[in-house]
């Protein structure tokens, strides 16, 4: 099995509604009930980030998000899926239940 990161992309700070939490709740029951469930989470407000690099010398701590763009990552969910496919088809449900868009992405295997 894989390990996918699924994470939600969104253009406004807005929550979600009621109707998409129960939506969102449902799709994570499947997740779990299906063995692909590993980790999920929601994401406070872009403006809340500190960008902290530790690269040279003393680390520079810096407020906001690392890049100003309309979108950010609204949440994520970790998943486990026997292959690419099953991974895309859980994505799109996943996006069809926050009521947004999902990037895909496999982690790196060990």
């Amino acid at each position: 099995m894989a390990q996918y990161l699924m994470s939600v992309l969104f253009d406004s700070t807005d929550l979600a509604t009621a109707e998409e939490m129960a939506a969102i709740d449902v799709f994570n029951e499947k997740l779990q009930a299906d063995g692909n469930w590993v980790f999920a989470g929601g994401l406070a407000a872009p403006a809340t980030a500190t960008v902290v690099d530790g690269r040279d010398g003393d680390p520079v701590f810096t407020d906001g998000p690392y890049l100003e763009s309309k979108e950010h990552v609204a949440g994520f969910w970790i998943i486990e899926a026997p292959h690419l496919d099953v991974a895309l088809r859980l994505a799109a449900l996943g996006s069809k239940s926050c009521n947004r868009r999902v990037e895909l992405r496999p982690l790196l295997g060990e």
